[in-house]
């Protein structure tokens, strides 16, 4: 299985289908990510690849693995990728 690309692998071939400097790339990633992370409290949509969507989990009773005896797991937020099905199907084929 061939490795993940890098963030400066994807800004080099960024770089150069676009025609701007490696830097450029860069700080377009960069922002990108910023840009996810301040909005994904109301959803972040990257349109053909997926969404990120902040979850509400509930409270919910688990058990400790080890001596078998039953915990409370708090209510917690958690960040989520929902895969769009441009994506699953250009990935995954039709």
């Amino acid at each position: 299985m061939a490795k993940a690309l890098t963030k400066s692998q994807i800004a080099d071939q960024i770089a150069t289908k676009t025609g701007v400097t490696k830097k450029l790339a860069g700080e377009m990633l960069n922002l990108l990510a910023q840009l996810a992370y301040k909005n994904a409290k109301n959803s972040f949509t990257l349109p053909g690849i997926g969404k990120l969507v902040l979850v509400k989990r509930k409270a919910r009773m688990g058990r400790n693995p080890q001596t078998g005896a039953a915990i409370k797991i708090p209510a917690k937020k958690v960040v989520k990728f929902r895969v769009a099905k441009a994506c699953k199907d250009a990935v995954l084929g039709a």
